[in-house]
């Protein structure tokens, strides 16, 4: 578990479209990790906490589709 791979996946939504709408469409931090674990990353919803903080960035949603606004590239 480690802030690394929260910014592993940051990082590959912020250049994989398809990838980015997956996640935007989890609604809540508890199911946004469960989805990252499922796809090989290891972190926790604090960890995913942590980094969003730092960057500055929320998990909220905003729009319709659903799109978050956490996305590094």
């Amino acid at each position: 578990m480690s802030k690394q791979s929260v910014e592993d996946l940051l990082i590959k939504g912020g250049s994989d479209k398809e990838y980015r709408i997956k996640y935007d469409n989890a609604l809540s931090e508890e199911k946004f990790v469960e989805l990252a674990i499922a796809d090989g990353y290891e972190f926790t919803v604090s960890e995913l906490k942590e980094v969003l903080k730092e960057n500055g960035d929320m998990f909220e949603s905003y729009g319709n589709p659903p799109k978050k606004s956490i996305w590094l590239k």
